[in-house]
């Protein structure tokens, strides 16, 4: 039987991958906006609309997915997700209105939820404890580099051939990414056949005694899980975080037309620029934890350890939106670094739920702290239109402030990041 060397950074490899064409798929509309608006006469507040429910969809998906990924397992889960916003993305080029655009978002958002929970579970059973955070940032670089490739390439297709056609060129990717996915991801690894005996020994010899023994067996329920102090960590940190990133993703590309009267095509030349530094940030944190804990250090202090450094460079980062950003590159340069404290933290932040569980309860968690993260998403995204008629500052004054709220909320709820069930 043949081996695949390194078989465990093929999955991940193509996780990122997948990652990259979900932030493509999700930024098409927001690059694009400023002309399909135009189109199809609508406004920012349709927008705002439009984007909160995909939110809404995402949140319930991430819950959802969580529960999906730990019944069928993460092959099935992934084919299920990816063909759902696969075939969302594509169908946006029939859209006509609120009501089509916001019925294929909440699909899209649905699909594409069952990303991340899929991630962090796929990372625990195929990654030794201490690189799991190396594996999340690979994956979480994914959607930065999803980032910096959607502004441009966006911007081609759509002067090369409207937006309608774009959303079906962009569709197209992730039903493409199946066909490797299924060929390469055939089992978990005690019983993955391209799987060479010393890999599989030095993945399981680095995971906990719960992973090993719970791989396949019935994991906790919500109501368990959420007994656990430690799991609210996880959730409030989330809550606090999440805004942070997707007020970027989601509104940039029409804070630099409202504020310096971009077009497609210069969004599309400027918007990529602070992605470069999450994606750098995302495989940093990562790092840096596992390289700690190479040297000696304890879970509990290396992943504490990054999320504290990550948060200071987010909150300096934030304050020089609002007293130093007066050009477009200052403010996008800016961004970058915003984005890179985001990553470096928030990939620890996501690997937590396999630090303190195993095998099904492990996606359980993901999806619902994905879910917390988005409610608070979906109350910034009711507020910018309005606060925005005025200024964008008071907004990047708040999600400042929730920086040391997030980074608080671990150190008060987890105590000792450590594997909790007995």
């Amino acid at each position: 039987m043949k081996k695949l060397k390194g078989l465990r950074w093929w999955i991940i490899g193509l996780i990122a991958l997948a990652t990259v064409i979900n932030y493509i798929d999700r930024s098409t509309l927001a690059l694009m906006w400023p002309n399909i608006s135009k189109d199809l006469g609508m406004d920012k507040n349709d927008y705002a609309f439009i984007l909160n429910v995909f939110m809404v969809a995402y949140a319930i998906g991430q819950l959802v997915s969580g529960k999906v990924f730990d019944k069928v397992g993460t092959r099935l889960g992934y084919v299920i997700a990816i063909g759902v916003w696969g075939v969302s993305s594509f169908m946006h080029a029939f859209a006509r209105g609120i009501l089509s655009f916001s019925f294929l978002r909440a699909t899209l958002g649905l699909g594409e939820a069952g990303n991340w929970p899929g991630a962090v579970k796929s990372n625990a059973e195929w990654f030794p404890i201490k690189e799991r955070a190396v594996a999340q940032g690979i994956f979480n670089a994914g959607a930065s580099i999803g980032s910096v490739i959607a502004p441009p390439l966006i911007a081609i297709l759509w002067a090369a051939f409207g937006w309608q056609t774009t959303f079906m060129i962009v569709g197209s990717f992730g039903i493409i990414w199946l066909i490797p996915w299924l060929i390469i991801n055939k089992k978990i690894p005690a019983e993955h056949p391209w799987l060479s005996e010393e890999e599989r020994e030095y993945i399981l010899s680095g995971q906990s005694e719960q992973d090993r023994k719970n791989v396949k067996g019935k994991g906790l329920s919500l109501k368990q899980i959420l007994s656990y102090r430690e799991s609210w960590s996880v959730l409030v940190a989330r809550f606090f975080l999440e805004p942070i990133w997707w007020l970027f993703v989601g509104w940039m590309p029409l804070y630099l037309a409202e504020v310096y009267g971009f077009n497609v095509k210069e969004i599309g030349f400027f918007a990529w620029v602070p992605y470069v530094g999450a994606a750098v940030g995302s495989i940093s944190g990562g790092y840096y934890a596992g390289k700690l804990m190479n040297k000696g250090t304890n879970l509990n202090k290396a992943r504490k350890t990054a999320i504290v450094i990550g948060g200071i460079i987010m909150f300096l980062g934030l304050v020089a939106t609002i007293l130093l950003a007066n050009t477009p590159l200052k403010f996008v340069v800016i961004v970058a670094f915003v984005l890179f404290g985001f990553q470096f933290a928030i990939g620890n932040i996501q690997t937590i739920p396999s630090d303190l569980f195993s095998g099904k309860s492990v996606g359980t968690l993901a999806g619902l702290g994905g879910s917390v993260g988005v409610f608070a998403v979906i109350v910034m995204n009711f507020l910018v239109p309005i606060i925005s008629q005025y200024s964008y500052i008071p907004i990047f004054m708040m999600i400042a402030v929730f920086v040391p709220l997030g980074v608080f909320a671990i150190f008060f709820f987890a105590k000792q990041i450590a594997p909790v069930e007995k």
